[in-house]
């Protein structure tokens, strides 16, 4: 479902009806006789919805976290906060920027459409800004051929749907001005080579068993999941268009199964 379109729609009928009770309607009814349903209604929700249109639009808009993509920043059932304006203000539903404002930087977590089917919410860690030449070799990540500094920092393990322990290794990551923690798998192949899509740009990219070496196309961003073996990301469905940002996350506020993670400010 595309709530935002349902949100417009429900504020532009309840919004109309309350404009028309408010120039014509009411003047054509007595004082003593009570409104009809169909007004009265609508013109108590049109207030309601329409702060909720604006502060989801641009201010913030609430997300949860349906996959293990990027344990260990964010796990599954996470509710989190994603701050709309910081890359610009966007007109809703058609995501058009009409203000330019921050632009995204590497190493921060961020909100988009998924370039294959937009009507679908993904969030990862921006890794390759427009024009950067991204490379993962032998499970090591590097920028404009600039190795990223890693260092191990201890085991880690997580449930996976439910059903079995995986078990893998933490690294911190430093990447730009940004530092946090990614789980590498060593006894996954570096890269699924049966499962890299033909994506836009795709020419952009050299693929082979060690990993892949891509450019990213100006308007463009390479993104990746922070469970780099457990991550559907840039690698195999290719790049980010400026225009498909949502935002930029910023807070856990809620996880059902963990209190202590609400307020946590992702990093």
């Amino acid at each position: 479902m595309n709530f935002p379109l349902v949100l417009l729609i429900l504020l532009i009928v309840t919004g109309s009806i309350w404009l028309l009770d408010f120039l014509f309607l009411k003047h054509k009814r007595e004082n003593d006789i009570a409104e009809p349903w169909w007004v009265e209604y609508p013109k108590s929700f049109f207030p309601i919805i329409l702060i909720v249109f604006c502060l989801r639009s641009f201010l913030v808009e609430p997300f949860k976290i349906p996959s293990g993509s990027m344990i260990p920043t964010l796990l599954v059932g996470d509710f989190i906060l994603v701050n709309k304006y910081t890359y610009g203000i966007r007109l809703p539903v058609i995501n058009h920027k009409i203000i330019d404002m921050n632009q995204p930087k590497r190493g921060e977590v961020m909100v988009f459409r998924y370039p294959e089917d937009p009507s679908i919410d993904y969030i990862k860690r921006v890794i390759g800004l427009p024009g950067d030449i991204v490379a993962y070799r032998n499970k090591k990540l590097s920028i404009n051929g600039v190795p990223i500094e890693m260092k191990l920092d201890g085991d880690y393990k997580y449930i996976e749907s439910g059903l079995a322990y995986i078990y893998t290794q933490r690294f911190k990551e430093f990447v730009g001005e940004k530092s946090y923690n990614i789980l590498i798998n060593q006894e996954i192949p570096n890269i699924m080579l049966s499962s890299v899509h033909y994506f836009p740009f795709r020419e952009n990219c050299v693929f082979d068993r060690t990993g892949f070496t891509c450019k990213v196309p100006d308007g463009n961003y390479f993104m990746l999941g922070d469970n780099r073996d457990g991550s559907s990301d840039s690698r195999y469905w290719g790049f980010v268009p400026e225009e498909n940002i949502v935002g930029k996350a910023f807070m856990i506020w809620w996880n059902f199964s963990d209190l202590g993670r609400i307020g946590l400010s992702i990093e």
